[in-house]
């Protein structure tokens, strides 16, 4: 699907769901991840995810396109479009929106960790994803100095 056949779509949901046109643009937006998709008050337009498209396919969207249209029309109705408003609320439980998107399945995820920092002392260990001055800090439990390690990462595929 083309940005062009996601406006199409959008504005055909607006007017059989809400009654209202919606005259603003709509695209794609392929760095999305953790949200199904945006609505902007100031220009609004609305951004979907790529990821979600390719992932969950047309059901899912159309919640999403949903979710997106009722901030839209109470933006445009000066009513209250935030998550938290009663009028957001109310509008998407009657046109069948998601309140939340579907989480993405995580691609072969890196190991989380880079470093693991072990008190000289106590042995006490602790893993950091970033690298960290450990003449700046000490042990938690007993104050002690710390001693940085590097984990091995696996070698890139």
């Amino acid at each position: 699907m083309e940005d062009r056949e996601l406006q199409q779509w959008i504005e055909q949901i607006s007017m059989d769901s809400f009654g209202r046109p919606f005259v603003h643009q709509a695209r794609f937006n392929r760095r999305l991840r953790s949200t199904g998709g945006r609505y902007f008050t100031k220009s609004h337009d609305i951004e979907i995810s790529w990821m979600q498209w390719e992932t969950f396919g047309r059901d899912e969207i159309e919640k999403i396109i949903k979710h997106e249209l009722c901030h839209y029309h109470l933006h445009i109705l000066k009513r209250g479009y935030q998550h938290r408003d009663n009028d957001f609320k109310t509008l998407l439980a009657q046109v069948g929106g998601t309140r939340f998107c579907r989480s993405l399945p995580r691609a072969s995820q890196k190991q989380s960790y880079k470093y693991r920092l072990e008190c000289v002392n106590c042995k006490t260990e602790y893993y950091r994803k970033r690298k960290m001055d450990v003449r700046k800090y000490a042990c938690g439990k007993c104050k002690g100095k710390l001693k940085s390690y590097t984990l091995d990462l696996p070698a890139p595929s």
